[in-house]
């Protein structure tokens, strides 16, 4: 195998990280859109951890994009 190929391979593999990110994301917002709907009044003081977590989950799959860009361009 040449360097090539395994400089593709291995960018393809570490976006594998956009995938945890995505289920992250939709876990998140599924269970804030199911506590609110069962408890509206509380939905308010939990906002700020939904941004927080929706952060969190983002940040890891850039994470890994960004290592893709790196292992291809760097």
């Amino acid at each position: 195998m040449d360097v090539e190929a395994a400089r593709m391979i291995g960018a393809g593999l570490s976006c594998f990280a956009l995938i945890g990110a995505g289920l992250g994301i939709g876990n998140i917002f599924g269970n804030y859109l199911a506590g609110a709907l069962r408890n509206p009044s509380a939905a308010p003081s939990q906002f700020t951890n939904l941004l927080l977590g929706f952060a969190l989950a983002e940040a890891t799959g850039l994470f890994g994009l960004i290592v893709g860009f790196i292992i291809l361009f760097g």
